[in-house]
């Protein structure tokens, strides 16, 4: 038994050292810049044949570490050409994690060249000294002709937020509805069915500050008469977005260029949030205070979870956070504290205003927001129970004197008689 423990031995020792050389800290796995490729835009898409193409690439980094100098890199293969040579590599600079950038690039497509869906290869690297990082993607050239007579409308377009915050992630959801109403219709002596495809659909931002996440939809399939199918886009607004009605496109591909269509698809930026107000003084006797404030929601769509924190040093709140729930525009709330200074603390014994700070915290859609409230000052007052007293007893004994002094009054002039 003791040799084959002893030979065990180093046949354990070598297995470690072995699975030591493979391993992978994990510091590595989720530290250093990472970036994702994608692409944002086709135009026009698809693609046509014997003419330019413009495609609009997005680079995000999902590490941990900022990308020091960031390249893209476009490498075409037939039927594709760039416009020139010297705009394969295009520069993005620095990139701090968490955050996306895009870049241009024209594309010639051959006039020889066949429909149907041909690959792209898109590199990136995030220095000079770095190796490349490459993926392919699929490009479609030309639609195909259908002797299908059914069409495509926008029914409904639903977003989620119905209202976007700078900064928010979230949805736009577009039902697409085949408008027919009969299996067949006759045109000019001839039979055709009314069923509707959809080759492609994209969705396209057509002002800054809006990014769609997504590639375009391809091969939705057919829709019947009456049918209907939903198409989920997920979009980001940046937090240099402006507040108003941002515009964009939806470009549907149908069942021949005769039935293509682009459809226009608001999306609202508006960053009002929770305003916080005092509904009454706020004072605090002999170290406590019920403090009082009206919580409004003056954002367009409905907060989830909201709750209020207030925090004040040397002081202690009841609740310690006050969660309100579900808000709807303009709704009003009153909600109330009760605080207790600390008995370590200082404010017991100071007439000076101690500063409050109040802390809304609410969801838009996914998406966590908070704003401070920190102009506000609490006013410590101390009433002193025995100068009451003293005040008290004062007046009492003035009262006794003036009665004995009118008693030895009456008493004299009684004598006097």
């Amino acid at each position: 038994m003791t040799k084959i423990k002893n030979s065990l031995i180093p046949l354990v020792v070598s297995l470690l050292l072995v699975s030591s050389l493979f391993a992978v800290p994990s510091s590595a796995a989720v530290g250093g810049p990472n970036l994702k490729v994608t692409i944002v835009e086709t135009n026009p898409y698809p693609a046509k044949i014997g003419e330019y193409l413009t495609l609009t690439v997005q680079v995000e980094n999902i590490g941990g570490d900022k990308a020091d100098n960031v390249d893209i890199e476009i490498v075409p293969q037939y039927p594709f050409s760039l416009d020139s040579q010297a705009n394969a590599v295009k520069n993005i600079g620095a990139l701090n994690p968490g955050r996306t950038a895009t870049k241009e690039f024209y594309l010639f497509v051959d006039k020889n060249a066949q429909k149907g869906v041909r690959s792209i290869t898109i590199r990136t690297k995030t220095d000079k000294d770095s190796p490349w990082s490459e993926k392919s993607f699929d490009i479609r050239i030309g639609t195909e002709t259908f002797n299908s007579k059914g069409t495509v409308e926008l029914k409904e377009v639903i977003s989620e937020p119905q209202v976007f915050m700078p900064g928010d992630r979230g949805t736009i959801t577009v039902t697409l509805t085949n408008t027919a109403t009969t299996p067949t219709v006759t045109i000019d002596g001839v039979d055709y069915d009314t069923n509707a495809r959809i080759q492609a659909a994209v969705l396209r931002p057509l002002s800054d500050g809006i990014v769609v996440l997504d590639a375009p939809y391809e091969d939705m399939g057919i829709l019947g008469p009456g049918d209907s199918i939903k198409l989920t886009f997920n979009v980001k607004v940046t937090e240099e977005a402006t507040e108003g009605t941002h515009n964009l496109e939806l470009a549907i591909e149908g069942n021949s260029f005769d039935y293509n269509s682009r459809k226009n698809i608001p999306l609202k930026v508006d960053s009002s949030n929770i305003m916080v107000i005092p509904s009454k003084e706020l004072t605090m006797i002999d170290g406590k205070a019920t403090i009082e404030f009206d919580v409004a929601n003056t954002h367009p769509n409905e907060f989830n979870s909201v709750s209020i924190k207030p925090e004040a040093e040397g002081i202690r709140f009841y609740p310690a956070e006050y969660f309100i729930g579900p808000m709807n525009p303009d709704e009003l709330f009153t909600i109330e504290f009760t605080a207790v200074a600390d008995d370590s603390s200082d404010v017991r014994e100071t007439s000076e205003p101690v500063n409050l700070t109040l802390s809304a915290s609410y969801n838009n859609g996914i998406n966590r927001h908070e704003n401070i409230v920190s102009n506000l000052y609490i006013q410590p007052i101390e009433e002193s129970t025995g100068n009451s007293s003293n005040l008290l007893i004062q007046g009492l004994l003035l009262a006794f004197i003036a009665v004995v002094g009118i008693l030895i009054y009456r008493k004299k002039k009684k004598s006097e008689k």
